[in-house]
């Protein structure tokens, strides 16, 4: 751990004006009471180094302070009342000074991740692979521009924080797949259980517009997941060989080679 001259600069001013204090008060002049250059020294210490420094400072000017005003020939009925204020003051503004610290602290961090993740946001916008994340319940908390151009995805439902399976529905919904209408229920649900477990195989999707879509699905630590679509249209479509195709089946969840025959037939 790095030393952080914050943490003890208000501790070792504290000290500093206590114990010149004491030398100017028995060998030069009477001085007045320091109370209110003491919370001032406090507030200071709490702001740079957080309530621990601020507590320590005000511990240091009470002990200052107690030979201080004994030494003036101040009775204990007028010096202790006055040491109890003294100690409410500082220890308060010690306190609420440090909190007020941490609270600005928080505030800037908060404002500086909102800011990356802004950048974030615009770069995953200008990129040309679909990003979807999904918080722990499936929800998406984020939808980039290409995969709302992938699937006719409007603004408005994007930002909604759909979860996943509105968007799988919305995809059917909308005729985004290129399989018959008979399995599209077993493509979604599979492809919800895969997303779900966390299962990172990755699954060619291919739409009716006749692109291919490589789907891959990661799971966070946060237990949500982030959901990736790369094109691989010209990978796929010019390289299928029909003695692949169980190859293509189990890409596409175990769909019957005769469904396969049928969709080649069709392109």
């Amino acid at each position: 751990m790095g030393f952080d001259w914050r943490t003890i600069f208000g501790p070792a001013l504290a000290a500093l004006v206590a114990i010149a204090s004491i030398f100017v008060e028995r060998n030069v002049v009477t001085i007045p009471d320091l109370a209110a250059l003491f919370v001032c020294i406090v507030a200071l210490a709490a702001s740079l180094g957080g309530t621990t420094s601020g507590l320590i400072s005000a511990a240091i000017a009470l002990a200052a302070s107690t030979p201080f005003l004994a030494h003036h020939g101040t009775t204990h009925s007028v010096y202790l009342p006055h040491l109890a204020l003294l100690a409410v003051t500082t220890v308060g503004t010690a306190v609420i000074t440090g909190l007020l610290r941490r609270r600005l602290k928080d505030t800037l961090r908060w404002r500086e991740q909102h800011a990356t993740a802004a950048r974030l946001s615009a770069a995953l916008d200008r990129i040309d692979i679909g990003i979807v994340l999904l918080d722990g319940d499936t929800r998406a908390e984020f939808i980039n521009r290409a995969f709302r151009n992938f699937f006719s995805l409007p603004d408005e439902k994007a930002d909604s924080k759909p979860p996943f399976i509105a968007l799988m529905y919305h995809g059917r919904d909308t005729g985004a797949y290129e399989l018959p209408e008979d399995e599209l229920n077993h493509f979604i649900a599979e492809r919800t259980k895969m997303m779900r477990a966390g299962d990172q195989t990755p699954i060619n999707i291919k739409l009716r517009n006749g692109e291919v879509l490589r789907f891959c699905c990661t799971a966070l630590p946060d237990g949500g997941r982030m959901l990736s679509y790369t094109p691989v249209t010209d990978l796929v479509r010019r390289t299928d060989d029909p003695a692949d195709t169980d190859y293509y089946l189990s890409l596409r969840g175990g769909a019957h080679r005769s469904q396969i025959n049928h969709l080649r037939a069709a392109e």
